[in-house]
């Protein structure tokens, strides 16, 4: 059996307020330094990403998977590039690509303007076509953005999917973010049926996001047959695999776009082995607040507020444990686990170090920490997931680097959560001492 983690949302350096350095090249390289194995190429709806796919990526065969080529086209002279060296250069790298993209649909449907998010995937790169052929016939402006806008309602990006390519995935992202999200307080619906009617049975799978996890969409009993996907939605190299899907497979021909989508669609627990995910705190919309203010509050004290900012007399975003709250149908201690695929919570490598050197996570020392760590350890999921700990010690320049890692796999974790757009944080060392870096803002 040949285990993979599988990230499949993330952008290019096309979508708003993304990294230049998105150049797939850099991404095959990142994965490896990961430990991802599939990716999303992200972005395949823009067509200057459609093009930079084409000259960097070649199918395997008729999986559905795709490669880097072995000769590296010229580099964009307008975007910084990472060194690729021998190990994860083009040269033997390792990554693999499905093709998948994220669309952003804004409009009106019974009353209300709606505002979601969309993740695509196709089988292959003519389909891909296809899907972007039939948007711009429907009149949206693809060049605009990696992740276009249209105002194309959730039942009708599913009924042209469909239509094309019935392997095509139309899966809601981040599904209860308050702004764009099939749940989301702001403009969201209560029900999957609600938003895509008697079309909901395509509807097979829904992405958690950052601000929730299994647990918390396992309260509504509506999501029972719905699988359960994590995911980065990076926008930044350093971001991939912050969420992922662990899988297994039978052996290398059993690696396709085709298998994925079976697993997904069955909910497979014997070949979907488990997610990997935040702690759902630290997501930027997991309570409630408002962030001008710096007001961060829980359920039931903006219920105390009656949805009101005290400082300013606004109202306030309401996050997604409160929403999951006022949809939920049962509590924790009475969803059936055993029934759902298993998860894992896990702290980005760089924010351990950084909590444990309490500078920031893009500091040069922690940059510096992190390298010799994936050099002489192994890639960062080996290094957070299974590395001993005594082997980690062996290379680690303090030891709380392993009492860092050691509390991030128990849960031994302190954690202020996230609101209004404001990031959570986790201590990875809550009995060392306080302080460390602060809450941030959408980074």
């Amino acid at each position: 059996m040949l285990e993979k983690i599988i990230d499949l949302h993330l952008h290019s350096k096309y979508s708003r307020a993304c990294s230049p350095a998105l150049e797939l090249p850099n991404i095959a390289s990142s994965c490896e330094e990961k430990g991802i194995d599939i990716a999303s190429t992200g972005d395949f709806t823009h067509p200057a990403w459609f093009r930079h796919i084409e000259d960097n990526l070649e199918e395997i065969g008729k999986s559905g998977l795709y490669k880097l080529k072995e000769v590296p086209t010229s580099p964009s002279p307008s975007s910084p590039r990472l060194e690729l060296g021998t190990k994860a250069g083009r040269r033997g790298n390792k990554t693999r690509f499905i093709f998948g993209t994220e669309i952003s649909c804004i409009y009106k449907h019974k009353e209300k303007v709606r505002r979601l998010h969309l993740l695509i995937f196709a089988p292959n790169i003519e389909t891909a076509g296809k899907f972007n052929n039939e948007l711009e016939k429907r009149g949206v402006n693809l060049k605009s953005d990696g992740r276009p806008i249209m105002g194309l309602s959730g039942y009708e990006i599913v009924k042209i999917a469909s239509a094309i390519d019935e392997r095509m995935m139309v899966i809601p992202a981040h599904a209860w973010t308050p702004w764009f999200a099939v749940f989301g307080s702001k403009s969201g619906y209560d029900s999957l049926e609600e938003c895509f009617e008697e079309l909901t049975p395509n509807i097979f799978a829904v992405e958690t996001g950052p601000s929730s996890d299994p647990t918390m969409n396992h309260r509504l009993s509506q999501l029972d047959k719905i699988t359960l996907i994590s995911n980065s939605d990076a926008h930044s190299l350093d971001n991939l695999g912050r969420e992922a899907n662990v899988m297994v497979f039978d052996d290398e021909a059993d690696i396709n776009y085709g298998e994925v989508r079976r697993v997904i669609k069955e909910g497979d627990r014997k070949k979907f082995l488990y997610t990997i995910e935040f702690y759902p705190e630290e997501g930027k919309y997991h309570y409630d607040g408002h962030k001008d203010c710096k007001v961060n509050l829980s359920p039931k004290e903006t219920k105390q507020e009656k949805f009101i900012c005290p400082k300013c007399k606004k109202v306030v975003t309401v996050g997604v444990l409160h929403r999951v709250d006022d949809l939920a149908d049962r509590e924790d201690k009475d969803i059936p686990e055993e029934k759902f695929i298993p998860h894992k919570y896990i702290v980005p490598l760089r924010e351990i170090i950084g909590g444990v050197f309490e500078v920031g996570k893009k500091s040069k020392k922690v940059e510096q920490e992190y390298r010799r760590l994936i050099t002489k350890v192994g890639n960062e999921f080996y290094i957070l997931l299974r590395a001993s700990f005594e082997e980690i010690s062996r290379h680690a320049s303090d030891p709380n680097l392993v009492l860092a890692i050691q509390n991030m796999r128990e849960g031994k974790v302190k954690i202020i959560p996230g609101y209004d757009g404001v990031y959570g944080i986790v201590d990875v060392l809550p009995d060392k001492k306080p302080g460390g870096p602060k809450q941030s803002r959408l980074l």
